[in-house]
Order: C-alpha cells, then sequence, then structure tokens
C-alpha cells in the first residue's frame, strides 16, 4: 500500500451527521482545505432517520387529530387519502432539503460519499475503498446505532427501529414500542394520532426517566385519554410470533400483540469498521475517549458527537463539532464542551423541555433552591389556545440564582432557550423579572416565574418595614 500518494488535506472529517457537518463546514468556510467521508447519506442520522422526519410525521399526525377532533368523526379513506401514506411525502421532504439544501453548504468541501466505511491504516492516513487520505487534523463523528437487546426471539422476528421505520408504506394496525424516552415517546404520539394503537413497555418506572415526575405523569395522562397503554418497570421476557402478529411476553406475564413492534431502547457506539487499534486512540465499549478540547489521546485525531459517549444529541454534536474545529485553529484552549449547558426537548404534545440540573442533581450535590412554578391552566392565553396542560418549573435559590429549569406545554423547545442563556451566562431572576416579555405568548410564563420569586421577596417583615418608612418620607 502506498501512502506517498494519499491526498492531503488540512482537515479530515469521518461522518456527515450534525457533528460532522458542524466541524466540516466551518472549517471550509474559515480557508481549511476539507475532505469529509461519509458511509451513507449526508446529514447522517438526525437528518435522515432521526429528528427531521420525526418532526415531519408528528406535525401531520396533529394535523389529523386536531381535524378529526373539530369534525367529531373518523375520517375515512376518501376524505384524507394522503394521510394513508405520510412516508412518501416525509422521504419527498428529505430528498429535498438533502439535494436541494444541505449540500449547498458543501460547496467548499470535498465530499467522499457512498464509497464504502473509512478505517484507519495508522494514526495519519485513512483508507475508503481504493482512496487514501491524510490530514493535519483528522476528526471522528462516526456517532451510534440502536440497541437491539438480548432478548429471545428478537431475531426471529421483522424489527422496525429508527433506521427503517420511516420506509413503512402504510400506517400499521397496531404497534408496540420498546422503550419510552424521546424516540418511544414521540413516535407512540404520532402513531396513535394517525390510527394505530399503540403499547409502550420498558424498564424504567416512569415514562421519561430523565425529566421532572410531574412532567412525566402528565405525559401519561395524556397518552392514556389518547388510547396510548403504557407498561413502566417492565421486563421483557420473550419476544414470539403468532400469524401476522408479533408478542411481546413480560416477566411478570402480560402478553402485548401488536402488528409491528418498534425498538427504542437506546443506541450504541459502533468503532469497529474504523480500527482505530491501528492508532493510538482510546475508547471502549462507552465510546472514544476525549479530553476538554474534544481531542483524543493521539493530540491530531478529534472526536466528536455521538462516538464520545456524551449526551447523544443532535445539538450537542452540534456544539462539539464547532468547539472541536475552533480549539484545532487556536493555540488557546478557549473552548470546552463541559463549560455549556445543552438543553433538549420532547416533542410529544405536550412538548417536554429541561435544562440545567434536576432536583434530584440538586439534592445529591447539596445545593440549596426553591421551585418556581407558574401553571399554563392559569394563563389565559394558553386557555383561549386550548393548550392549558403544563407548567414553567424554575429550580433557583434566594438570590435569584437559577440551576435548572423543566418546561411542559406549548412552545417549550422555544421557551427553554431563553433559560439556558440564563443558566449559562448566570443571569439572576429579578434580570428575567425586568425583561419585556412579548404578550400573549407562552414565553410569557417565564417572567410570571421571576415575579413570583420577586414576590416572595415581597412578604419579607423587614423589606415591608423599609418600605414603609421609606414612602412615607417621599
Amino acid at each position: 500500500m502506498n501512502l506517498d500518494k494519499a491526498e492531503y488535506f488540512d482537515v479530515v472529517c469521518i461522518g456527515l451527521g450534525p457533528a460532522g457537518m458542524a466541524v466540516s463546514i466551518l472549517a471550509a468556510e474559515i480557508g481549511l482545505r476539507v475532505c469529509a467521508i461519509e458511509k451513507d447519506k449526508v446529514g447522517g442520522e438526525c437528518l435522515n432517520v432521526g429528528c427531521i422526519p420525526s418532526k415531519s410525521l408528528l406535525r401531520m399526525s396533529k394535523n389529523k387529530y386536531a381535524m378529526t377532533k373539530l369534525k367529531n368523526l373518523k375520517l375515512t379513506e376518501g376524505e384524507a387519502p394522503e394521510l394513508k401514506d405520510p412516508f412518501t411525502l416525509i422521504n419527498e421532504q428529505l430528498d429535498y432539503i438533502s439535494h436541494k439544501k444541505t449540500l449547498k453548504m458543501f460547496d467548499k468541501v470535498q465530499l467522499i460519499v457512498g464509497e464504502g466505511e473509512a478505517s484507519f491504516i495508522d494514526s495519519r492516513h485513512v483508507k475508503i475503498g481504493d482512496r487514501i487520505v491524510t490530514g493535519r487534523n483528522i476528526f471522528i463523528a462516526s456517532g451510534t446505532l440502536p440497541v437491539i437487546p438480548d432478548i429471545p426471539g428478537i431475531n426471529d422476528v421483522d424489527l422496525l427501529t429508527n433506521q427503517n421505520l420511516f420506509q413503512l408504506s402504510e400506517i400499521p394496525s397496531s404497534m408496540t414500542i420498546i422503550g419510552g424516552g424521546t424516540i418511544g415517546c414521540e413516535m407512540a404520539q404520532a402513531f396513535a394520532k394517525l390510527g394505530t394503537k399503540c403499547n409502550i413497555v420498558h424498564k424504567a418506572e416512569k415514562l421519561i426517566p430523565m425529566g421532572d415526575d410531574d412532567a412525566s405523569k402528565i405525559l401519561e395522562e395524556v397518552f392514556i385519554k389518547e388510547g396510548i397503554k403504557i407498561y413502566n418497570g417492565k421486563e421483557i421476557e420473550k419476544i414470539t410470533k403468532e400469524g401476522n402478529e408479533i408478542l411481546v411476553h413480560t416477566t411478570d406475564g402480560i402478553v402485548l400483540k401488536s402488528e409491528k413492534l418498534l425498538l427504542a431502547s437506546g443506541r450504541e457506539i459502533a468503532l469497529e469498521s474504523l480500527k482505530l487499534e491501528n492508532t493510538k486512540v482510546k475508547y471502549d465499549k462507552k465510546g472514544i475517549k476525549v479530553n476538554n478540547k474534544q481531542k483524543t489521546t493521539e493530540s491530531h485525531i478529534y472526536a466528536v458527537g455521538d462516538c464520545t459517549g456524551g449526551v447523544m444529541l443532535s445539538h450537542a454534536a452540534m456544539h462539539q463539532g464547532m468547539f472541536a474545529i475552533m480549539n484545532a485553529i487556536s493555540p488557546f484552549s478557549l473552548f470546552q464542551y463541559k463549560n455549556y449547558v445543552i438543553p433538549w426537548t420532547i416533542f410529544t404534545d405536550p412538548a417536554i423541555s429541561h435544562v440545567g440540573m434536576t432536583p434530584k442533581e440538586l439534592k445529591e450535590k447539596k445545593i440549596k433552591y426553591k421551585t418556581y412554578t407558574a401553571k399554563y391552566e392559569d394563563y389565559g392565553s394558553a386557555i383561549a389556545e386550548d393548550v392549558g396542560i403544563g407548567f414553567v418549573k424554575v429550580y433557583a435559590n434566594y438570590f435569584g440564582r437559577v440551576y435548572g429549569v423543566s418546561i411542559v406545554g406549548e412552545g417549550s423547545g422555544e421557551m427553554i432557550n431563553e433559560w439556558a442563556l440564563i443558566i449559562q451566562q448566570k443571569i439572576r431572576l429579578h434580570s428575567v423579572m425586568f425583561l419585556a416579555h412579548s404578550f400573549p405568548t407562552m414565553g410569557f410564563l417565564s417572567k410570571r416565574v421571576a415575579e413570583m420569586w420577586m414576590m416572595e421577596k415581597m412578604e419579607s417583615k423587614n423589606l415591608r418595614k423599609f418600605i414603609r418608612v421609606f414612602y412615607k418620607r417621599m
């Protein structure tokens, strides 16, 4: 193998999901010569089989559900033929986004797409098919794959994961989903609103294990009203098939029958194809080891996104990619990912969002705080718009320092970004209160929470005495 003929670049990026896109596009825009390698499709999981198509399906299901509710009757095939197969439309949208929009961002990048998997020959050279490339810096952004749990019989039935879910040709009559959390909850609600009878079964004791307990309870109540059956705290004993139905058996004797089985039980890091053993990069089953600058144990090789085993969110991956390339071109360690907060949102209806620490984390760290809550049901605009389910919860101390925020309800995914900035920049609640919020938006509830904190301060006897004395002297 003649390594002397390797193509040289300033930056070589392996993987073009959110992290790899951030690295490649930013590096090219600042004038570096970039080679980006993707074994499948530009955009990775998020664009092609994750965040984007799932939001399209959620919007379609919400529109159909609203129409059905308004007419108070079940839509027939003749009334809404386009909803019998939303997947064709989703794939048309993805094709448009990929070819008309996304690829334009790579005009300054040399792309190697669909030519095979990238693997390291040594720490400096990467092989893709018959091509060999090398670079001053190499960035690994290889992502993750769906976890296939070790359940007897699981390999004997047709499985759906996010990778093939959007290739269905029609809405199934019934579906069992293994796993709660983001994917499980979003897809359960989307398919249920499109007419599928859905079950969710998982090990956790609540629907959203990483979120606020009340948020999980609210979503469970909504799901039950929408006909979704929830089985929390269940272990699966085996999976069998009976005719055209798939049977999921739990260890306590429950049998769930459905036409389709969707796995939403987490992600795993797949690094075998990279042949990292040909380098000095340290890694294990939990991911590639990196420092605060996203550097691996080979100083010229960086790893970003899900392959590092951290927070597996698209925007977190973008963040890491941006920071990594900025650190690579800077002689100073300016950007450390650990110093930034990462908000998250589950796009159900109502949506659930969070940023910062949870009450459990605050208690573990022995941080004194109090919870301030503004409810959607107490807000006139939310009532008028028929979105009166939810709350804004802020975990803050006496002096207005905000440690964490949970929001359930309409617009939570937009609202949480304000709170991420507040926590990131250590902005106190009095500043939130004095910021004029557009009315009557749902974001006005954020101001209401800050007002609650301030009104509590007004209950101080000493403060009231001071105000009375001061007022009389004016």
